[in-house]
């Protein structure tokens, strides 16, 4: 049913929340994990310079030890949980607006399901904020395991 499992990844708590259902569903399904850091060219823009945010669009993170070290992080959580249930992990880093990048890689990718952590924001604050995991879910068309900060399923 599930031979490829998305997970994105920003290295934080609620990204970490998904990781768990993922692996359950990589080790019940015998799937591959796939571990996606994007960097927020749009959050990043103001505090690198330009020419340093085309390298990270090129993926040239040799040069920025701080983005590589985060990047690697996120995905290396990912790849120890996994490992430890002796699941197949891939890393990812890519460059974009996280939503958009998330489903460029669905595209581009066999991917059969994606597990995204949310922060189970309601009202204004989902409005003001937006969510990554909203955008994802409304313009993807594969199935979308929407996990909440404090563990609960979503959608």
């Amino acid at each position: 049913m599930y031979d490829d499992i998305l997970v994105p990844t920003d290295g934080s708590e609620t990204a970490e929340a998904a990781v768990d259902q993922a692996v359950d569903l990589a080790e019940k399904y015998g799937a591959t994990v796939h571990a996606l850091y994007v960097v927020d060219v749009d959050a990043t823009n103001l505090a690198l310079g330009t020419e340093q945010v085309e390298r990270v669009r090129r993926g040239d993170l040799d040069e920025m030890p701080e983005v590589k070290s985060k990047a690697d992080e996120a995905t290396g959580y990912v790849a120890d949980v996994a490992s430890e249930r002796g699941i197949a992990v891939e890393e990812h880093v890519t460059a974009g607006s996280p939503a958009r990048a998330i489903r460029k890689f669905v595209e581009d990718n066999d991917v059969d399901l994606v597990v995204m952590g949310s922060h189970g924001r309601s009202g204004l604050s989902r409005v003001v904020l937006g969510s990554v995991a909203e955008k994802v879910l409304r313009r993807t068309r594969l199935p979308v395991l929407v996990v909440d900060v404090h563990g609960d399923h979503v959608e």
